[in-house]
């Protein structure tokens, strides 16, 4: 298959072309995660806040898992640039075997872990309860997660974004249809609850697997996956490890960032901790739409940096970031003029809306800036400069949100908490221009 498009055609069509497929695949994803969400929180408050502490672990799942694909993506992408198909290949195919690994010792351990997990921030009986039915059901799925983002990179890597994006669209549409079958018990399904809620999520995540597998059997791709006679490389194996773990790090570090807000929230009750889980399902519309406009443009850059194009590596950069930045702008006045409309989607407490709709005011002050840090971030992750990427990323959910955090919540409550948001992308916006500059000059000597 001849990837050479990726260095020749204009810049703005490629991107669009590239990123629009997982653009639309992740907004489709997005309602997914808010109807899910939905359909959950008519059961009851307790049980939209069961899922709103349970989202950190799944988060960590999809870290590590997409995380580590994302260094497959970047390696073969790279290869391909480079004209080594044969490595490419070998990427592929020890990055789907490291990934298969991957995924069963997360399904032990974050099962075997989730009991500690949830006590550390509820003492709510029913809410333990609903959380631990959710995430014994949920977590069984993980293997199944880290095969299909593996495929899905892979294919992103050669270009085929619409076979990511009719993948991830099965799996997403197929978990809207089931939710309410299952949850409430619709024809001949039993009602099961928040149980349901977990099947149908795992269920969707099955179909789009073998989506990836068919087309991938029935239509190559140009990539191999070949198993036999396979042999780990250990060069190429610390290549995808020396992406991967930052790029993992990188996404699980919200992870980490709303645990520890959801403690320091709790100290003014559960209305606080179950605002955060919503806005954390909202804001997915704005960031995950981003996302795939990163998705997209992974591949361009690795290509293009492999096959020495740097100069096109600068200009996808900043058609990328005009792209996202306008996307964040919508964001913006969305949450500045139905702030309640968008909170009233999952509690009708009026207190709950209150605070919500406050939040999301505050929090939404800093989206627009935050476009710099999301490009810059995934840029590097192109250019398989792994540590400057994950930089970034501590500076924007650890080392400044957490402290201002803590502080500002002694002097302004809760309320607090949101402005560290603001505080943070403001930060990070300025650290990551700076380090994204220093690193292209070296790496490409632009």
């Amino acid at each position: 298959m001849n990837q050479t498009f990726m260095k020749e055609r204009r810049i703005l069509p490629l991107v669009l072309s590239m990123s629009l497929p997982m653009v639309i695949s992740m907004a489709v994803n997005s309602l997914y995660n808010i109807v899910d969400s939905f359909f959950v929180a008519k059961i009851s408050e307790d049980a939209m806040t069961a899922l709103s502490l349970v989202f950190p672990i799944q988060n960590l799942v999809n870290a590590v898992t997409i995380g580590f694909a994302i260094g497959i993506n970047a390696v073969i992408a790279y290869f391909l640039g480079a004209k080594q198909e044969h490595k490419a290949n070998e990427a592929a195919t020890q990055g789907i075997v490291c990934n298969f690994l991957h995924g069963i010792l997360l399904t032990v351990g974050c099962i075997a872990g989730m009991p500690l997990f949830l006590r550390m921030f509820t003492e709510n009986q029913t809410v333990l309860d609903m959380g631990l039915r959710y995430a014994r059901i949920v977590l069984l799925f993980s293997v199944v997660i880290s095969m299909a983002v593996s495929f899905e990179k892979i294919f992103q890597s050669v270009g085929k974004m619409k076979v990511s994006m009719f993948s991830m669209m099965v799996g997403c549409v197929s978990n809207i249809l089931l939710d309410p079958v299952l949850i409430f018990g619709l024809g001949p399904a039993p009602r099961l609850g928040i149980e349901g809620a977990a099947i149908a999520t795992g269920l969707g995540q099955i179909f789009s697997l073998a989506v990836y597998l068919l087309i991938y059997m029935f239509r190559p791709m140009g990539v191999r996956i070949q198993l036999r006679g396979f042999a780990m490389n250990k060069g190429l194996l610390l290549r995808l490890y020396s992406i991967g773990i930052p790029a993992a790090l990188n996404m699980a570090l919200p992870s980490v960032l709303i645990s520890a807000l959801n403690g320091i929230l709790a100290a003014y009750g559960q209305v606080y901790v179950l605002v955060l889980g919503v806005y954390y399902k909202l804001q997915t519309f704005l960031y995950l739409s981003a996302n795939g406009i990163i998705q997209g443009i992974r591949p361009l850059v690795g290509y293009n940096y492999g096959a020495g194009e740097y100069r096109r590596v600068r200009r996808i950069y900043t058609t990328s970031l005009t792209l996202i930045m306008a996307i964040m702008a919508v964001g913006t006045v969305l949450c500045l003029l139905f702030p309640q409309s968008l909170m009233g989607l999952f509690t009708g407490n009026r207190e709950t809306l209150a605070i919500g709709a406050a939040a999301l005011r505050i929090i939404s002050l800093g989206f627009v800036v935050s476009a710099v840090s999301v490009t810059a971030s995934g840029t590097l992750e192109g250019l398989s400069q792994g540590m400057p990427s994950l930089v970034i990323s501590l500076c924007r959910y650890i080392l400044v949100i957490i402290p201002a955090a803590f502080v500002l919540s002694r002097v302004c409550g809760a309320r607090g908490v949101w402005y560290a948001f603001v505080i943070s992308e403001l930060l990070t916006a300025a650290a990551a221009g700076l380090i994204y500059r220093r690193v292209s000059h070296r790496t490409m000597k632009i």
